[in-house]
This record gives structure tokens, sequence and C-alpha cells, in this order.
């Protein structure tokens, strides 16, 4: 057996197998003087979608008229987004003031956990926003009865639990693999990248990750090109004023979800590629669209778009200011 700080070799049946004490996270541009520009703005970025994300959810929480399933969704993809940036940016801005980028590996999985939670919470929340728009639209008469307040609470946990148990299995899978390396591609833990330094097969795995990804990601996608395929039925029959009012409730969500849906493929076709042969700048900035993109966006375009809580935001602001 032999050891280093990072760590413990044995050799089994004539195979080198490392048990891995510490990640080296090597996807780095090397920025010299430049990383402490690059730390003031990934902090001030971080204060931004920290800062934006606490007035949607304070406004929606706060305001009895905003207490409608639309709005409670909205609040929670604002709480989702609070979530994944924390479980990121942190770590990111330690990394750009040390000069070596090792991660423990409890620390590892624990990022792993929150960065793939965060990126399933959004597609289950957007996904289940589509279907409270197509009540809505498509059958307004039972609007109330079927997005009651026990409904909201049953998809709003649903949207929490089913994720978060199937990506424990799935961490949990790679976490027993034996390692034959410690280097990860990538400025964050990944758990495809973790897989590939397996020193055994990992047939289970591969087909555990892609069914979990296409349940996650092709599901909700094709879920939410269905409702608003319905929704745009039921528009092309009505009113220039109808179509206008479920133009306004539903772009912001179209967007979120198109966008989202840009950002999250980027990563997964980024994992499955040769990293090495892409330039680094270009592979981390694709590599983190996913987690920086819909939390910076995501209560502009709310914020913003929907008058209700535009104005709400604004007279929150509005009082902030009178009091300081």
């Amino acid at each position: 057996m032999l050891k280093n700080r990072n760590n413990l070799c044995f050799y089994l049946g004539g195979r080198m197998e490392w048990t891995t004490v510490l990640f080296l996270l090597t996807l780095d541009v090397n920025i010299g003087h430049y990383r402490y520009p690059v730390f003031v703005f990934c902090l001030l970025l971080y204060s931004f979608i920290v800062s934006a994300n606490l007035v949607i959810t304070m406004v929606i929480c706060r305001e009895r008229t905003l207490h409608e399933p639309m709005y409670m969704f909205i609040a929670c993809l604002s709480v989702n987004s609070l979530y994944g940036s924390t479980g990121f940016f942190p770590r990111l801005l330690m990394d750009l003031l040390s000069d070596t980028h090792m991660i423990s590996r409890p620390a590892c999985y624990t990022q792993i956990y929150v960065i793939y939670t965060y990126a399933s919470y959004e597609l289950t929340i957007l996904g289940i926003m589509a279907y409270d728009r197509y009540v809505a639209v498509c059958h307004p008469l039972n609007y109330h009865r079927k997005m009651n307040s026990k409904t909201i609470i049953k998809l709003a946990t649903l949207a929490w639990i089913l994720p978060a148990s199937v990506i424990k299995a799935y961490i949990y899978l790679s976490s027993r693999l034996p390692l034959c390396g410690n280097e990860i591609h990538k400025v964050f833990c990944s758990n495809w990248n973790i897989v590939k330094l397996s020193c055994v097969n990992t047939v289970v795995n591969n087909i555990v990750g892609m069914l979990f990804t296409i349940a996650s990601s092709f599901l909700s996608l094709f879920y939410v090109l269905y409702t608003y395929s319905r929704i745009v039925v039921v528009c092309w029959k009505s009113s220039a004023d109808f179509k206008g009012r479920v133009l306004q409730k539903c772009l912001p969500h179209v967007v979120s979800f198109v966008i989202y849906c840009i950002t999250g493929f980027c990563d997964i076709a980024l994992s499955r590629y040769n990293l090495e042969a892409i330039n680094p700048f270009v592979a981390i900035i694709l590599s983190l669209e996913f987690i920086i993109i819909p939390p910076v966006l995501n209560p502009l375009v709310y914020g913003l778009k929907l008058p209700e809580i535009r104005r709400h935001v604004l007279k929150l602001l509005q009082w902030y200011k009178i009091i300081s």
C-alpha cells in the first residue's frame, strides 16, 4: 500500500486502485492577476442572485394577493435558485483565491447532490407551472377546484422529494466505485466525471444515469410542449383580448423554460465530450450556464414582466428607500 496526501493506493490483483481522499478540479484557465477582478465580479453576481431572488420570495410571501398557485411556484423557483447558487458560488470564490483546487470526497459528493437536485427541481417546478397554466387556460371553470391548496402542497412536495430520492440513489452507486484517479476536469464536482475515473465496469451507472437524464429532462420537455400545444389550440379559437392576457401570464414561463433547456443541454452535451479538445474558457462558460443564467434571469423575467409582482417589488423598494 502507498500513501500520499490525496489518495490511498492499493494493488489488488495486479491492478492499482485509489481510495480518493481529495479530488482535484482541473478545468481551470490561467487568469493570473485577473483572478481578483473575476473574484469581485463573481461575488457581485452571487450577491445579485441572492438579493433578487430574496426580494421575489419576500414579496410573494408577504402579499396576500399573490398567494395564488402561479406565484407560489415562482417563489419555489426563487428558493431553488438560492439553493443551487449557494451550492456552487462559495466554493468557486474560494477556488479563485486559491492556487490548488482540491476538494474533499464528502464535500465533492455534497456539491454534486446540491447541484443535481437544483437542476432537477428547476425542471419539475417548471413542469408543474406548465400544468398550472394549462388548467387555468383550458379548464378555467375548474381551476380553483383542481389547483386548491392541498393540490399545491402535494405537487410541491412531489417536486422536491422525488428528484432528491432518485439522485441519492444515483450518487450512492457512484460513491461505491473504486477509482483509479482523482482529477475532475471541471470547475465543480460532477457525478459523470467521477464515474469516468472508475477502475471497473460502469454499465449500471451509465444505464441509471441515462434513465435519469431521460426521465428528468426529456419527459419534462415533452410534457411542457404538450401543455402549451393545448394552450395554443385554445388561444387560436379565442379573442385577441384573451390571447393578450394568456401571453402576459405564460410568456415568462416559456422564456424561463427555453433558457433552462438550452443551458442544461449545453452541460449534458459537454459532459459527454472530450473537454481537452475545447478551449478551456469556452468549456467553463458552457458548463456554468445552467447554474448561473436561470438564477439571474428568472427574477428579472418574472419581476419585470408580471405587473402584479413588479408593482409590489417597486413598492417594497420604495419603502426600504424611505426608512433608510
